[in-house]
């Protein structure tokens, strides 16, 4: 939908619109509308399905070797690139016959064998192609290999001579004649025994159609994106069953499945994705499946631009369209692409090294940079993905992109890096940055284990306290309902008594930030609020910290995101925290209370601060203001004017360690 006007791709995902609308409600216009536009400048890489030769193999990688012909598949893994990073369910080796411009047809392949699978089909069967494009040509060809008498249709007389040439059955133009009268005609007044829908169009009728031409208790199959406005009259009284076919099968959205490498077992899940990829080449293997007589074009890569005119343009189209890469010594590939719009260096600004370019990063961070312009200027941005990076670094003017982390810690010019990866990379990256000489701004958590923050600790004990600055993204502690809340209990008589209640919302098991790479959700945000309670405490040492989780009902539940949290402090602070998945969205998220010195100040959302007793101001906004902008501005201050370090560093160790210790008690 990259090619659509916005209106239209907003018509087309409602659901995203919601989402943009909530975050005006919830952020200001204009910061959301920073964050929507940085999103749509940046892009997105584009292709899905490739072959080409293993350069390299992870330490966990078992059966893969350098040199290793392949096949990939899936959308931000398989892009048009020279060398791309896949993970091993997404990948199957090409066997010798088959050449590299079939093999790299394989995502294709799979998601029209998923098709055809959902549609079950038994030898002598009688079954509808509805669109004669890629997918149907090679849906077709499948369904001939199965041992069915196939039908196909397509408003295009080439594509359809072109699937008459390669084997099916009969063909016709739907728009000369009547789609289901055709069929009924083809099938003595029966109908097709089940109708796979291939075609793309906003149209409705295509459904209704298929149903028409399909016999009672018959089936049909939707692989392709058309209107699904059903009418009930059309498969109700011939009790009709409708299938999705969902991509390429089995696997196929489960981030468990595609990016944790954890496969199903075949007794119980014959044909996931992977295993439709591996069969779909050995049909091309064995002649079963041959796309060698379809209108195929072949372009080099530096030409991808004439490619996609071509299929714009008006006439006969390829079926096929070939990007090929020029050969290169894996060992010369270069991690580093000079901008071309460089803008000059600056002297008297801290230059910057983004590590890791999200989502997150392009709508708060670098905007905040641009409104410190005068303080802050990127130099680099490094990604795993070097499309992603690319795209930012143009966005923002940067000096260069790379996608590998050395490139960042061995540039002279780059005095701060700052990390916004996932969270699992943080300490040893933090570390890294510092052992290098550089500052470092890292989003939280500082590390998601007790060993990576212990050698941090121990990087600056060696350096007696010297060494570079660190700063957490522990933005909370400098928003302004924060800093005025502290104003008033500022010289408070008595410990105080806080009360924090986040109400978080509820985020799938299979999502990132419960596995590995996150940490779960008290270690991976519970520890903001960990650092308020030591923003709190005046630098007063943790004395103690109690935690129980929910023992959850059901499976969507977890311990460590429904608890709750009780730290005290040597000064007699008592500091809960409560937080919870298991809340409604519409309730406001983060509230706090905190009982002192016979007043009481209360947070709601970070848009409202306020007082009881005595003549104290609070404080007020139309959005929330969580201090990121507040964090980046006092981190240049001391960097540049060598002001304090914004968050201490044992305030820092303790947040963390705090997350451990409630971690500990909530999961064992």
């Amino acid at each position: 939908m990259s090619g659509m006007p916005l209106y239209r791709r907003a018509l087309k995902q409602p659901e995203n619109v919601k989402r943009v609308l909530d975050m005006m409600r919830d952020q200001g216009v204009k910061r959301t509308l920073d964050r929507v536009m940085g999103k749509l400048a940046g892009g997105s890489a584009t292709g899905y399905s490739a072959a080409g030769v293993v350069v390299e193999v992870g330490d966990e990688v078992e059966g893969f070797s350098v040199g290793d012909r392949v096949a990939c598949a899936g959308a931000g893994v398989a892009n048009h690139a020279e060398l791309i990073d896949v993970p091993v369910n997404l990948a199957v080796k090409v066997p010798d016959s088959v050449n590299m411009e079939m093999a790299s047809t394989v995502t294709l392949g799979a998601i029209a064998m998923q098709g055809v699978r959902r549609a079950a089909p038994t030898l002598g069967e009688t079954i509808v192609v509805l669109g004669l494009g890629i997918l149907g040509q090679i849906t077709a060809q499948l369904l001939k290999a199965s041992g069915c008498r196939v039908l196909g249709s397509d408003l295009d007389a080439t594509r359809v001579r072109a699937a008459l040439d390669a084997g099916m059955d009969e063909g016709f133009d739907p728009g000369a004649e009547d789609f289901a009268d055709r069929v009924m005609h083809l099938t003595d007044g029966f109908g097709a025994d089940a109708v796979i829908v291939t075609a793309a169009s906003s149209s409705d009728q295509l459904i209704s159609d298929a149903m028409r031409a399909t016999r009672k208790k018959g089936r049909v199959v939707l692989v392709g994106d058309v209107g699904l406005d059903l009418k009930r009259s059309d498969f109700y009284q011939k009790e009709l069953d409708f299938f999705i076919s969902t991509s390429y099968g089995p696997g196929r959205y489960d981030p468990v499945y595609e990016e944790g490498g954890r496969d199903y077992p075949m007794p119980y899940v014959r044909w996931t994705e992977n295993r439709n990829m591996e069969s779909y080449l050995s049909l091309i293997d064995s002649g079963s499946m041959d796309l060698s007589r379809l209108s195929i074009q072949r372009y080099p890569v530096d030409r991808a631009g004439d490619a996609y005119a071509e299929l714009k343009a008006d006439g006969d189209k390829p079926l096929l369209v070939f990007l090929s890469y020029p050969e290169h010594d894996s060992k010369a590939v270069s991690r580093r692409v000079v901008m071309s719009t460089t803008p000059a260096a600056r002297s008297g600004v801290i230059r910057v090294g983004l590590v890791g370019a999200g989502g997150f990063a392009q709508g708060v961070h670098l905007p905040n940079m641009i409104k410190l312009k005068e303080r802050y200027q990127l130099r680099a941005v490094m990604s795993r993905t070097g499309a992603n990076a690319k795209s930012v670094a143009k966005q923002y003017e940067a000096a260069y992109c790379a996608s590998a982390y050395d490139e960042i810690l061995n540039d002279p010019d780059i005095d701060l890096v700052m990390i916004t990866t996932r969270h699992d990379l943080h300490g040893g990256m933090v570390l890294q940055a510092l052992q290098a000489g550089k500052h470092v701004f890292v989003e939280k958590p500082l590390a998601i284990s007790p060993a990576e923050v212990d050698a941090i600790e121990s990087f600056y004990t060696s350096h007696q306290g010297g060494g570079p600055v660190l700063m957490t993204g522990y933005n909370r502690r400098f928003a302004p309902a924060i800093v005025r809340a502290r104003e008033v209990l500022e010289g408070s008589s008595t410990p105080l008594i806080l009360n924090y209640r986040m109400n978080a919302g509820f985020i799938p098991r299979e999502h990132w930030v419960h596995q590995a790479e996150g940490g779960g959700r008290n270690i991976g945000e519970a520890c903001h609020i960990y650092d308020l309670f030591n923003y709190f405490s005046w630098g007063s040492e943790v004395e103690g910290v109690n935690a129980r989780g929910i023992i959850p009902s059901g499976r969507q539940w977890g311990r460590n995101d429904n608890f709750v949290a009780m730290v005290h402090y040597r000064n007699g602070n008592i500091c809960t925290l409560t937080y919870t998945a298991m809340g409604a969205k519409s309730h406001p998220k983060e509230k706090m209370d905190i009982y002192a010195d016979g007043k009481v100040v209360s947070m709601d959302d970070y848009k409202q601060l306020d007082v009881s007793g005595g003549r104290y101001k609070g404080w007020h906004a139309s959005a929330m203001q969580k201090g990121q902008f507040e964090e980046l501005a006092l981190l240049a201050n001391c960097l540049l004017d060598g002001q304090e370090w914004p968050i201490s560093l044992a305030d820092q160790l303790s947040a963390a360690r705090i997350s451990f210790a409630v971690e500990h008690q909530i999961t064992e």
